[in-house]
This record gives structure tokens, sequence and C-alpha cells, in this order.
């Protein structure tokens, strides 16, 4: 264990200067070639702004992950191979799926992508990533099963991670959203993969929140007219969406005989996906609302929980501030209280107080429209 937390450290430490010293390099080509994001009704920012920082996160963590492991295979072979024996397949996979939506994200940033484009690349990645044998094969009692025929698992297990990627993808609307609940989620499963003995995906989770930072310092504190501030776009957004997806797989399918003994009492589906309930939750209420008001529901609009706060009167950053920390008290509470109820009752607490946290939101909105004598949500 004394010996994988400097592993860990190490690779945090290379992710993190990684991306520190490509995102100065990525702005400066990006305003050489003119690479900015477009405005549209539903963009908040002022002035011109590139948007291909997530670029820097895919070469940052698999430099630092395979690093890391070809340094530690050098030195104690027998250890790592051993390490490495169930695992090469889906760490294989995995990479193979972040190139593949890291060149789609890459696509879409710089010249565009239509969404069924995008899906088709969402659909590869999930195919590999069941393939390689990571996969929900025990729904631990949600909606009343348990273990279940093997092409139901392989079917749910990719719709899983084709949703979770487009949540991700979706949510990324104000400053360090995105970024933030993925940063809160990684950082969330590599200590539950540290504490469960799983050390190769501990790592990747742990390079993912190292390459994540340096963005996050960009992302909100810099600023447009002085050329330092930059996006995540598409290619940021879906690679992270797949490395967390894939992280909270991992975690769900954990023997945990290592985990301290309360996290051990939780359901495993809580457990592993408790921290991305905000962004499946506000995808699953958009996706609603739009066939609602008739409209194509893959087509974006000012719909999502940001907007309402930004609507509302709320700054880009006191928004951020408070869906992050509605992230971790939902992710906290799950948690607990996932020891002491059934599973679907938990489920159906969470969508309650998520539509009853929607309707108050909404209604404030209406007054504060009541107030100003204008139409601002819709």
């Amino acid at each position: 264990m004394e010996d994988w937390i400097l592993n860990i450290v190490l690779t945090f430490i290379i992710a993190f200067s990684l991306t520190g010293m490509l995102i100065p390099q990525i702005l400066i080509i990006a305003f050489r070639k003119k690479l900015f994001d477009t405005h549209d009704a539903r963009k908040i920012h002022e002035g011109i702004v590139p948007r291909l920082g997530g670029t820097a996160f895919v070469p940052a963590i698999i430099c630092s992950v395979t690093f890391i492991i070809g340094l530690k295979s050098h030195l104690y072979p027998e250890a790592i191979l051993s390490l490495l024996n169930a695992d090469f397949m889906p760490l294989m996979f995995l990479i193979c799926s972040l190139m593949l939506l890291f060149l789609t994200g890459m696509a879409d940033d710089l010249i565009g992508v239509k969404y069924r484009g995008k899906f088709l690349f969402q659909i590869l990645a999930a195919i590999l990533t069941v393939s390689s044998g990571i996969y929900i094969s025990d729904l631990c009692g949600l909606l009343g099963l348990n273990f279940y025929p093997d092409w139901a698992a392989w079917l749910l297990t990719g719709l899983i991670i084709v949703y979770c990627i487009n949540a991700i993808n979706l949510i990324d609307g104000i400053d360090g959203l995105a970024a933030g609940l993925v940063a809160l989620a990684l950082l969330f499963y590599a200590i539950i993969l540290c504490l469960a003995g799983e050390y190769i995906y501990s790592l990747l989770a742990w390079a993912g929140l190292g390459s994540i930072l340096p963005f996050l310092y960009y992302n909100i504190f810099g600023s447009a007219k002085r050329h330092s501030k930059i996006f995540m776009g598409d290619t940021g957004s879906l690679t992270l969406g797949m490395l967390t997806v894939f992280l909270a797989l991992i975690v769900c399918r954990l023997n945990q005989t290592e985990i301290t003994t309360s996290l051990r009492l939780c359901n495993p589906i809580i457990l592993g996906f408790a921290p991305l309930i905000i962004p499946c939750f506000d995808l699953a209420r958009v996706f609603l609302h739009r066939l609602k008001r008739r409209r194509n529901p893959f087509l974006p609009d000012r719909t999502h929980i940001h907007h309402k706060l930004l609507d509302l009167g709320l700054s880009s950053s006191g928004a951020l501030a408070i869906i992050l920390t509605l992230s971790i008290i939902y992710t906290c509470s799950n948690l607990w209280l996932s020891i002491y109820l059934n599973i679907n009752i938990l489920i159906l607490i969470d969508v309650a107080v998520w539509i009853a946290g929607h309707i108050a939101l909404t209604s404030a909105i209406r007054r504060r429209e009541t107030s100003i004598g204008e139409k601002i949500y819709d």
C-alpha cells in the first residue's frame, strides 16, 4: 500500500504538470489559428475564448499512467504483471475508447459533428468497454433484480455508458461545472479504488483528477481579455465522461473485502453512481422537458439546472458553487441511506427531492419574471 501511495502521488504530479504545460501552448495555437468558441443564445461568456482545453486531458492521463506502470514493470515486474493480468484488456480497450472520443470531440470542436456522429462513436466506445468484460452483471436489487442474462447486462451497460457520457457532455454549460463535477467523482473513485486494492484503476482516477485541476484554473480564473481563458469543448467532456462512467462501472463490480466496513455495507450500484446523480438527473429532466415542449430532444436549449439558476439571478460562480455542493450532498446522503434503505426506495426519494427542487426553482423564476416584467425562462 505504501509503495502505491508514492505511485499515486507521482501519477497525479505528472498529469497535473503535463496539463499545466499543455494548456498555455494550446491557448497560443488557438489564438494564432483563430480557433474560438462560437457565440449563440445559450452562451453566457464574453469575448473570444478557445474551446480546445480538453485536448490536454487524454495525453496527460495516458502518459502519466503508462509511465508509472512501465516504471513499476521495470522495477518490480512480477508484482505489476500480477496486477495487470486481469486489468490488461479493460485498460487497453479504455485507452482505445478514449482515443475514439478524443478524435470525435476534436473534430466537433474544430469543424462541428452532428449528434448522430457523436452517438456512433459513443456506441463504439460502449461496445469496446462491454467486450472487455466490464459490465453490470448484478443490479443489487434495483427494480427487484439481481443477476440477469448476460445479453441484458451487455445492453444495459452499453446504454448506461452512452447516457453518462452525454450527461457530462451536456451539463458543460458554465465555467467549471462539468470539470468540477467530474473532479469530485474522480476523487471519490480514486479513494474507493485505492481502499479496495484496485491500484491500476485508482491511478487512472488520480491521473484524471490531476489533468482537470490546471484546466479549472484557466477555465474559472482565466481572462478572455488577457487570452488566458479556455473551455474544454467536446474533446474534454466526451473523454472525461467516458473515463468517469468506466470507473463507476469498476466500482460497481468491486470485491469490497478491503473497503472499510461502512462502505462495504453500501449498495454497490449506489456506490458506483452516486457521484453522477446530478448530471444524470439533469439530462433526464431536460430530455423530458424538450419532449413536453415538442422540441427535438437532441438539440440544445437553455433548460439545464445551471440555466435555471442563472435565470434566478445568480452569478455563474454562485450557480457553480450550489451545484457542486448539491452533488456532494447527494453523494454523501445516498451512501449513508443505502446502508438502511432499499435501493428502489432510495432512488424514488432522490427523484422526488430532485422534482420538488425544480418545482421550487421554477416558481422562484416565475416570481422574478413578474417582478421584472420579462419572460426569462421557457
